[in-house]
Protein backbone atom coordinates (compact mmCIF):
# COMPACT_ATOMS: atom_id res chain seq x y z
CA UNK A 1 0.00 0.00 0.00
CA UNK A 2 1.39 3.40 -1.01
CA UNK A 3 1.69 5.82 1.90
CA UNK A 4 1.30 9.59 1.95
CA UNK A 5 3.52 11.92 3.98
CA UNK A 6 2.85 15.55 4.85
CA UNK A 7 5.98 17.62 5.41
CA UNK A 8 5.93 21.15 6.84
CA UNK A 9 8.74 23.53 6.04
CA UNK A 10 9.39 21.69 2.79
CA UNK A 11 10.74 24.63 0.79
CA UNK A 12 14.33 24.33 2.05
CA UNK A 13 16.77 22.48 4.28
CA UNK A 14 15.71 19.33 6.08
CA UNK A 15 12.12 19.48 4.82
CA UNK A 16 13.10 19.69 1.17
CA UNK A 17 15.74 16.97 1.54
CA UNK A 18 13.21 14.74 3.31
CA UNK A 19 10.72 15.14 0.47
CA UNK A 20 13.39 14.05 -1.99
CA UNK A 21 14.38 11.07 0.14
CA UNK A 22 10.84 9.86 0.79
CA UNK A 23 10.12 10.09 -2.94
CA UNK A 24 12.89 7.52 -3.46
CA UNK A 25 10.88 5.21 -1.19
CA UNK A 26 7.76 5.78 -3.33
CA UNK A 27 5.92 7.65 -0.58
CA UNK A 28 3.45 10.18 -1.97
CA UNK A 29 3.97 13.71 -0.72
CA UNK A 30 2.07 16.73 0.55
CA UNK A 31 4.73 19.43 0.70
CA UNK A 32 3.91 22.54 2.73
CA UNK A 33 5.46 25.96 3.09
CA UNK A 34 4.95 29.67 2.56
CA UNK A 35 7.04 30.08 -0.59
CA UNK A 36 4.73 28.89 -3.35
CA UNK A 37 7.33 29.18 -6.11
CA UNK A 38 9.67 26.82 -4.29
CA UNK A 39 6.87 24.35 -3.63
CA UNK A 40 5.99 24.28 -7.32
CA UNK A 41 9.61 23.68 -8.31
CA UNK A 42 9.84 20.82 -5.81
CA UNK A 43 6.62 19.31 -7.13
CA UNK A 44 7.89 19.48 -10.69
CA UNK A 45 11.14 17.82 -9.62
CA UNK A 46 9.51 14.92 -7.78
CA UNK A 47 6.21 14.23 -9.52
CA UNK A 48 7.87 11.83 -11.98
CA UNK A 49 8.61 9.57 -8.99
CA UNK A 50 5.50 9.97 -6.82
CA UNK A 51 2.25 11.90 -6.57
CA UNK A 52 2.89 15.36 -5.09
CA UNK A 53 0.45 17.95 -3.75
CA UNK A 54 1.45 21.41 -2.53
CA UNK A 55 -0.09 23.37 0.33
CA UNK A 56 0.91 26.98 0.89
CA UNK A 57 0.08 28.21 4.39
CA UNK A 58 1.68 29.72 7.47
CA UNK A 59 1.76 27.24 10.38
CA UNK A 60 1.31 30.18 12.77
CA UNK A 61 -2.18 30.82 11.41
CA UNK A 62 -4.53 28.16 12.76
CA UNK A 63 -7.32 29.04 10.32
CA UNK A 64 -4.95 28.61 7.37
CA UNK A 65 -3.69 25.32 8.77
CA UNK A 66 -7.11 23.77 9.30
CA UNK A 67 -8.57 25.11 6.05
CA UNK A 68 -5.61 23.83 4.01
CA UNK A 69 -5.65 20.34 5.48
CA UNK A 70 -9.45 20.09 5.44
CA UNK A 71 -9.38 21.07 1.77
CA UNK A 72 -7.05 18.28 0.63
CA UNK A 73 -8.40 16.31 -2.35
CA UNK A 74 -9.61 12.79 -1.63
CA UNK A 75 -6.49 11.19 -3.10
CA UNK A 76 -4.34 13.00 -0.51
CA UNK A 77 -6.79 13.19 2.40
CA UNK A 78 -5.45 10.10 4.18
CA UNK A 79 -2.13 11.09 5.77
CA UNK A 80 0.04 8.21 6.96
CA UNK A 81 3.15 10.15 7.97
CA UNK A 82 3.42 13.65 9.45
CA UNK A 83 6.83 15.32 9.50
CA UNK A 84 6.59 18.36 11.80
CA UNK A 85 9.65 20.08 10.40
CA UNK A 86 8.71 23.78 10.21
CA UNK A 87 10.78 25.75 12.69
CA UNK A 88 13.06 28.74 13.09
CA UNK A 89 15.52 30.63 15.26
CA UNK A 90 15.53 34.42 15.40
CA UNK A 91 18.35 36.32 17.07
CA UNK A 92 21.03 35.28 19.50
CA UNK A 93 20.76 37.78 22.35
CA UNK A 94 20.86 37.57 26.14
CA UNK A 95 17.34 37.38 27.50
CA UNK A 96 17.39 40.95 28.83
CA UNK A 97 18.07 42.24 25.30
CA UNK A 98 15.72 39.88 23.47
CA UNK A 99 13.49 41.14 20.69
CA UNK A 100 9.81 40.51 21.44
CA UNK A 101 8.96 39.93 17.78
CA UNK A 102 11.71 37.31 17.60
CA UNK A 103 10.28 35.61 20.67
CA UNK A 104 6.79 35.57 19.19
CA UNK A 105 8.04 34.12 15.89
CA UNK A 106 9.87 31.25 17.59
CA UNK A 107 7.03 30.40 19.95
CA UNK A 108 4.38 30.70 17.24
CA UNK A 109 6.19 28.55 14.67
CA UNK A 110 8.16 26.07 16.78
CA UNK A 111 5.43 25.31 19.31
CA UNK A 112 2.01 26.55 18.21
CA UNK A 113 2.59 25.69 14.56
CA UNK A 114 3.54 22.13 15.46
CA UNK A 115 0.42 21.87 17.62
CA UNK A 116 -1.94 23.28 14.98
CA UNK A 117 -0.73 20.91 12.25
CA UNK A 118 -0.76 17.93 14.60
CA UNK A 119 -4.27 18.78 15.82
CA UNK A 120 -5.49 18.90 12.22
CA UNK A 121 -4.04 15.51 11.30
CA UNK A 122 -4.11 13.30 14.41
CA UNK A 123 -7.90 12.69 14.42
CA UNK A 124 -7.65 11.08 10.98
CA UNK A 125 -4.84 8.85 12.15
CA UNK A 126 -6.84 7.81 15.21
CA UNK A 127 -9.87 7.06 13.04
CA UNK A 128 -7.94 4.66 10.81
CA UNK A 129 -5.89 3.26 13.70
CA UNK A 130 -2.47 3.95 12.20
CA UNK A 131 -0.03 6.74 11.47
CA UNK A 132 3.46 8.00 12.18
CA UNK A 133 4.43 11.42 13.54
CA UNK A 134 8.03 12.64 13.36
CA UNK A 135 8.75 15.85 15.27
CA UNK A 136 11.94 17.64 14.26
CA UNK A 137 13.53 19.03 17.40
CA UNK A 138 17.10 20.09 18.10
CA UNK A 139 20.01 19.46 20.41
CA UNK A 140 18.76 22.78 21.84
CA UNK A 141 15.79 20.84 23.15
CA UNK A 142 18.06 18.74 25.31
CA UNK A 143 20.23 21.49 26.85
CA UNK A 144 20.55 25.27 26.96
CA UNK A 145 23.35 27.58 25.90
CA UNK A 146 24.20 31.27 26.38
CA UNK A 147 21.87 33.61 24.48
CA UNK A 148 19.74 30.69 23.29
CA UNK A 149 17.00 31.33 25.88
CA UNK A 150 13.68 31.43 23.98
CA UNK A 151 14.86 29.25 21.10
CA UNK A 152 16.04 26.53 23.47
CA UNK A 153 12.80 26.88 25.45
CA UNK A 154 10.77 26.35 22.26
CA UNK A 155 12.76 23.26 21.37
CA UNK A 156 12.46 21.91 24.92
CA UNK A 157 8.72 22.27 24.32
CA UNK A 158 9.00 20.16 21.15
CA UNK A 159 10.83 17.50 23.16
CA UNK A 160 8.10 17.58 25.83
CA UNK A 161 5.29 17.50 23.27
CA UNK A 162 6.88 14.54 21.54
CA UNK A 163 6.93 12.63 24.83
CA UNK A 164 3.36 13.71 25.58
CA UNK A 165 2.14 12.55 22.16
CA UNK A 166 3.81 9.20 22.71
CA UNK A 167 1.85 8.77 25.95
CA UNK A 168 -1.48 10.19 24.80
CA UNK A 169 -1.53 8.23 21.54
CA UNK A 170 -0.41 4.95 23.07
CA UNK A 171 -2.85 2.24 22.06
CA UNK A 172 -4.09 4.20 19.03
CA UNK A 173 -1.78 2.47 16.56
CA UNK A 174 0.21 5.67 15.96
CA UNK A 175 3.99 5.77 16.11
CA UNK A 176 5.55 8.96 17.50
CA UNK A 177 9.19 9.98 17.49
CA UNK A 178 11.53 12.95 17.40
CA UNK A 179 14.80 13.61 15.60
CA UNK A 180 17.01 16.17 17.35
CA UNK A 181 19.86 17.37 15.10
CA UNK A 182 22.94 19.26 16.10
CA UNK A 183 24.58 21.66 13.64
CA UNK A 184 23.06 21.23 10.19
CA UNK A 185 24.14 23.51 7.35
CA UNK A 186 20.88 25.02 6.13
CA UNK A 187 19.29 28.48 5.97
CA UNK A 188 18.89 28.24 9.76
CA UNK A 189 21.80 30.50 10.69
CA UNK A 190 21.05 33.02 7.95
CA UNK A 191 17.54 33.39 9.36
CA UNK A 192 18.87 33.61 12.91
CA UNK A 193 21.32 36.35 11.94
CA UNK A 194 18.69 38.16 9.85
CA UNK A 195 20.31 37.71 6.46
CA UNK A 196 23.94 38.26 7.48
CA UNK A 197 25.41 35.61 5.15
CA UNK A 198 29.00 36.01 6.37
CA UNK A 199 28.04 35.59 10.01
CA UNK A 200 25.87 32.61 9.14
CA UNK A 201 28.65 30.96 7.13
CA UNK A 202 31.10 31.36 10.03
CA UNK A 203 28.98 28.99 12.12
CA UNK A 204 29.92 26.09 9.85
CA UNK A 205 33.59 26.89 9.18
CA UNK A 206 36.43 24.66 10.36
CA UNK A 207 34.49 21.39 10.63
CA UNK A 208 32.08 19.20 8.69
CA UNK A 209 28.50 19.97 9.77
CA UNK A 210 25.56 17.72 9.13
CA UNK A 211 23.82 18.16 5.79
CA UNK A 212 20.04 18.19 5.33
CA UNK A 213 20.42 14.94 3.40
CA UNK A 214 21.92 13.27 6.50
CA UNK A 215 18.79 14.01 8.52
CA UNK A 216 16.51 13.09 5.61
CA UNK A 217 18.21 9.71 5.36
CA UNK A 218 17.63 9.12 9.07
CA UNK A 219 13.97 10.14 8.80
CA UNK A 220 13.50 7.72 5.91
CA UNK A 221 15.07 4.96 7.99
CA UNK A 222 12.76 5.72 10.92
CA UNK A 223 9.54 5.72 8.89
CA UNK A 224 10.41 2.55 6.97
CA UNK A 225 10.98 0.33 10.01
CA UNK A 226 8.55 -2.56 10.58
CA UNK A 227 5.38 -1.20 12.16
CA UNK A 228 6.07 -2.78 15.56
CA UNK A 229 9.30 -0.72 15.76
CA UNK A 230 9.05 2.89 16.96
CA UNK A 231 12.18 5.04 17.23
CA UNK A 232 10.88 7.53 19.77
CA UNK A 233 13.83 9.84 20.44
CA UNK A 234 17.02 10.33 18.46
CA UNK A 235 19.86 12.88 18.83
CA UNK A 236 22.15 13.29 15.82
CA UNK A 237 25.37 15.30 15.91
CA UNK A 238 28.22 15.90 13.48
CA UNK A 239 31.32 14.04 14.63
CA UNK A 240 33.02 17.33 15.52
CA UNK A 241 30.22 18.37 17.89
CA UNK A 242 29.92 17.18 21.50
CA UNK A 243 27.13 19.52 22.66
CA UNK A 244 25.61 22.85 21.70
CA UNK A 245 28.74 24.85 22.46
CA UNK A 246 31.55 22.30 22.12
CA UNK A 247 32.59 21.96 18.48
CA UNK A 248 36.09 21.01 17.41
CA UNK A 249 37.17 23.37 14.65
CA UNK A 250 40.45 23.34 12.76
CA UNK A 251 40.37 27.07 12.08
Amino acid sequence: MVKTALITGATSGIGKATARELAKHKINLIVCGRRTDRLQRLKKELEAQVSVYTLSFDVRNKEEVFDAIKGLPETFATIDILINNAGNAHGLDPIQDGNLEDWDAMIDINIKGLLYVSKAIIPGMIEKGSGHIINIGSIAGKEVYPNGNVYTASKHAVDALNKAMLLDLNGKGIRVGAVHPGLVETEFSEVRFKGDADKAASVYKGFSPLKPEDIADIIAFVVTRPYHVNISDLVVLPTAQANSTTVYKTL
